[in-house]
């Protein structure tokens, strides 16, 4: 684990830099400064030992070869190098043109370290920075910090970014479900994926594809390859991500770079969109990883999102969930991205919050991509964490680890770990961070996943447990019909009543005899109506009798509109009465009664129903017509997985002799205490 200490220290020197700069930039625009130049600054304290030697390269074979990089890649030591004469020192020694040499530096960066640099927008800060004042007192407090990888690692860089982006959104209210992942969090998940022995990972030189469509500062992506070279040796690991934050994706890829050899890891980091500009479409993968943002919506991926959703073979065929929370696209974009179970299969391992182990009822997008993942019985297992793990959010976060190529004793079978207690408190809290996992911990919660046995902290069940058929239960319409007053008057608000007042004519005027014939109707219908027996009929087809020969005998002739309107005001709900029958005789359903019952995929519906439902509700019937569009069968599926009732424990409440005797206790010590004041 990072020193806290320390960690803190550089935290609140890079912070510091906002005392010289708030009269100038408004808190929003905090990190335009702070970011790039803690970026530029860690690149200056890489190159700044070998420079001498790029010089000599560059002045030695300027003009004299074509291609210049691979040299200057030489003398450097690194895939990416720095032409000018520059460092933080040197730029400080000529403080009146420290603007124009602080560009030309930027501009003296190799193709790839440039196009890094870029992305933070850095050239009209600087001209504001030098319009202002303070761009040497700027540059000067950077050059008193040691960003070297050899003294801040990369994890502890992107724990660093991550404290000062929360601190730049902390006062607006800017980017809450993104989230920076803990080492630990990290080392539990990679531990998750590539602990189990599935044959590749004993293989010499055998090559390895990891992924992250939501790379962040990297932290994911570089772990990972360090536990499976631990692993293995010999293994050709290369890593991929992607990143639509422009700053976090510079601070990883420039990381990147300055580790690798080659620079291939950091040429495979794309900036954008995974959900609607996939980087790496033909691609792959072993293993995957990925903490994406809680509760973000989706809406600028959403064009691009709903065209692939119509595709047969495409990522999010599966279901699209509520467009305020886009977590469940990044699972489906990763499971369409695992390599397939003939090559080896893939493993994934991604961290999600409550919402979708439960938001959406049967039919429902996140549903139906619940479905889709356990009827291919790809959910290995869920491991729920405790809360207050992460730096910006003491939310509730679970790690789903899926596979498709599972051992044969987990198939059929999804494992629920309760991790929750498994925790240790921090001397000191960073942020939302006041608990971390220990080494020991992790090592903890991997064997309760390995050895896969019930427990108190492990249940395993079978996929269809989580499966439900949500059946309509209707009951059937009973009413009772009276020719009252007040039901009559209720006639008048009918709209096909209504309408009979009002001209057939669809353009120009009113044809006023269309309006007058209407009024005159109206008024025979409810003088009709008034002649109709006062008593309350509780038989539908008596009163339909007597209203067809009240009408007949004052020759009114009712469409079936208005007859129709006349039936629902004079009707009010009654118990008592008969049952109103369709025109095939069936029972007619009563909407204001309808129900729902969740029917476990387990059971047969109609067991259910005599047994749950019929004993309290004789007279209820199952809709038979709502049917499943992908089963065919009665009732609509749904799938959700209810964490906390499988690891519930009843607690009795206390008896009331208990309760009784302390609150005689506490009253006597009140009497007490309100004694000694007399």
């Amino acid at each position: 684990m990072a020193n806290n200490n320390n960690f803190t220290e550089k935290v609140n020197f890079l912070w510091s830099v906002a005392d010289l700069i708030r009269d100038t930039f408004r808190r929003s625009k905090y990190q335009d400064v702070i970011l790039p130049l803690t970026v530029l600054r860690r690149i200056d304290c890489v190159l700044e030992p070998t420079k001498s030697n790029v010089l000599k390269a560059y002045a030695k074979y300027k003009g004299k070869i074509p291609n210049l990089d691979p040299v200057l890649r030489k003398a450097s030591g690194y895939v990416f190098y720095n032409i000018t004469p520059f460092t933080f020192e040197k730029l400080l020694e000529d403080p009146n043109n420290l603007a124009a040499n602080l560009l030309a530096y930027i501009n003296g960066f190799s193709e790839n370290m440039r196009e890094v640099v870029e992305k933070f927008d850095f050239r009209n800060t600087i001209t504001k920075l030098d319009e202002a004042g303070l761009l040497f007192l700027v540059v000067e407090k950077f050059k008193n910090i040691d960003l070297h990888p050899d003294v801040v690692d990369n994890h502890e860089m992107g724990t660093i970014f991550e404290e000062l982006i929360r601190r730049f959104n902390e006062a607006l209210d800017e980017n809450p479900g993104e989230h920076f992942t803990p080492r630990e969090v990290i080392r539990l998940m990679v531990d998750l994926l590539v602990g189990p022995e599935n044959g590749k990972l004993t293989q010499e030189y055998r090559v390895i594809k990891v992924a992250d469509p939501a790379c962040g500062s990297g932290g994911m992506l570089t772990i990972a390859k360090e536990r499976l070279l631990e692993r293995n040796p010999t293994l050709q690991v290369h890593i991929y991500g992607q990143e639509i934050n422009p700053e976090t994706f510079a601070m990883c890829k420039a990381d990147l770079y300055m580790k690798s050899e080659d620079g291939k890891d950091a040429e495979n980091i794309a900036y954008g969109s995974s959900l609607s500009h996939e980087a790496h479409p033909a691609e792959r993968f072993d293993y995957q990883l990925a903490n994406p943002p809680y509760g973000k919506e989706w809406k600028m991926d959403e064009k691009e999102v709903k065209a692939e959703a119509v595709k047969p073979n495409g990522r999010f065929a599966a279901g699209l969930p509520r467009i305020s929370d886009g977590q469940m696209l990044f699972l489906q974009h990763m499971l369409s991205r695992m390599n397939p179970p003939e090559q080896g299969g893939g493993r994934v391992a991604i961290v999600l919050n409550g919402s979708p182990l439960f938001t959406g009822d049967a039919g429902s997008g996140e549903s139906e991509i619940r479905r889709w993942i356990i009827e291919n019985d790809w959910l290995e297992a869920i491991i729920a964490l405790p809360e207050q793990l992460f730096y910006n959010t003491g939310i509730a976060t679970y790690i789903w680890v899926l596979n498709n190529r599972k051992k044969d004793f987990r198939k059929g079978k999804v494992q629920l770990i309760d991790a929750t207690g498994i925790w240790t408190p921090m001397r000191k809290s960073l942020g939302n961070k006041r608990r971390e996992i220990t080494d020991e911990q992790i090592t903890h919660i991997y064997s309760i996943f390995e050895k896969f046995e019930e427990t108190n902290q492990s249940k395993i069940f079978d996929t269809v447990d989580f499966g439900y058929r949500k059946v309509t239960i209707e009951r059937p319409l009973r009413l009772a019909y009276q020719a009252s007053p007040e039901r009559i008057a209720r006639l008048k608000e009918q709209t096909a009543f209504i309408g009979l007042a009002q001209s057939k004519k669809k353009s120009g005027q009113e044809k006023l005899e269309d309006v007058t014939e209407g009024r005159r109707l109206q008024e025979q219908i409810l003088e009709m109506l008034k002649q109709m027996p006062q008593e309350i009929f509780f038989s539908r087809s008596a009163f339909e009798q007597i209203l067809d020969q009240t009408c007949k005998k004052e020759g009114i002739k009712l469409d079936s509109p208005i007859r129709k309107a006349i039936l629902v005001a004079l009707s009010e709900r009654e118990e008592s009465a008969e049952i109103c029958l369709d025109k095939d005789g069936n029972p007619e359903p009563d909407p204001s009664l309808r129900d729902t019952e969740n029917v476990p995929l387990k059971e047969d519906i109609g067991v259910y129903f005599e047994r749950e439902v019929k004993p309290h509700i004789p007279d209820a019937w199952i809709n038979s017509s709502l049917q499943d569009p992908k089963d065919g069968k009665v009732g609509m599926v749904g799938y959700e997985i209810n964490f906390n009732r499988h690891f519930y424990i009843y607690t009795p409440p206390r008896k009331l002799e208990e309760i009784e005797l302390e609150i005689k206790s506490l009253q006597a010590e009140i009497t007490q205490l309100l004694g000694e004041f007399e």
